[in-house]
């Protein structure tokens, strides 16, 4: 088997795995850069999954090859409207960011399961009939070499992801909005002074944040599980929040991390058609990114600083 062919097998797949941690981490980054913590990806995350999978099954037969797409759009919206929940918690009612998180997580599959339960009277969803699928993209994929490896049998939301992520980028680091919200994050009483409303920003940073792990999540349950159930979302938001740590924070970095753990992930199942990892166990390749992470967090990439005044409360007037 030559490079190509392996790069053939692993990219795609890499793009696959990574693309809902990309949209979950870069929500991340929002709230996070606001200055709410927001441990309670996960729970987003199966919103997201369960509102696309529940609306994939009901809309199917009158949207046909749109459902996937727009169940992307109702996850979002459901996944806006719980991060409400947590950002009237931690901003309005100044409660612990984290405590608050965790709570979002349980409520969310708690809720979920219960829904699914009364819906279809069943543990789990029925299997959806339309999902992603792979996609030749056009004219790219005619390319020679790169084509083949980047642009052929691939997953449209991969490079949907990348795009968001560069669109984050530009928006947080090039536009005033990004200005502001970098500053309450930072130090919000000298943006509160300059008449940025810290309040108001957070909410929509934490509500921008519920929209995309709404979307990563809807993506993972349309790509990947093809249902919901329990352990449809199964630690993908923690991976998502590491990858962003990994990132400093950066939505290119978080996007780059990203990546990495979903080489990570992807490994695990095509590995056995790579002849030189085919004989290690999958839990080692399972195992390695975290080992890795924890590593280039030590010593080999420096200190992740987060945002000074991330998990710190704005009270107006009070230093």
């Amino acid at each position: 088997m030559s490079i190509i062919d392996i790069l053939m097998i692993i990219v795609p797949s890499t793009l696959l795995w990574a693309t809902p941690l990309i949209f979950t981490a870069l929500g991340g980054a929002f709230s996070e850069r606001s200055g709410v913590v927001n441990i309670g990806l996960e729970g987003l995350m199966v919103i997201g999954a369960f509102s696309a999978i529940v609306f994939n099954l009901s809309a199917a037969s009158t949207l046909g090859a749109a459902t996937p797409w727009v169940a992307l759009l109702v996850a979002m919206i459901a996944g806006g409207i719980f991060a409400i929940l947590h950002a009237i918690a931690t901003i309005s009612f100044r409660a612990d960011q984290v405590v608050s998180g965790v709570a979002i997580n349980l409520l969310a599959i708690g809720l979920c399961l219960y829904l699914v339960k009364l819906i279809y009277g069943k543990g789990q969803t029925d299997m959806i009939q339309k999902s992603f699928g792979k996609w030749n993209v056009p004219v790219l994929s005619d390319i020679p070499v790169i084509g083949d490896i980047f642009f052929r049998n691939t997953y449209a939301p991969a490079f949907l992801a990348i795009a968001v992520a560069i669109l984050v980028y530009v928006i947080m680091y090039k536009t005033p909005f990004g200005l502001r919200l970098r500053s309450v994050g930072e130090h919000p009483m000298a943006a509160d002074t300059m008449g940025i409303n810290v309040t108001k920003m957070r909410y929509i940073a934490v509500v921008i944040s519920g929209m995309l792990a709404g979307v990563g999540g809807a993506v993972y349950a349309q790509a990947i599980s093809s249902d919901f159930g329990h352990a449809t979302i199964n630690g993908q938001g923690f991976m998502a929040l590491a990858a962003l740590i990994f990132g400093k924070w950066h939505p290119l970095g978080a996007m780059g991390a990203a990546l990495f753990f979903g080489l990570a992930q992807s490994l695990s199942f095509v590995g056995k058609n790579i002849p030189l990892i085919a004989d290690v166990p999958n839990v080692i390749l399972l195992i390695a990114p975290y080992v890795l992470t924890i590593i280039a967090l030590a010593g080999f990439i420096g200190k992740a600083d987060a945002p000074k005044a991330l998990g710190t409360p704005y009270i107006k007037g009070k230093r």
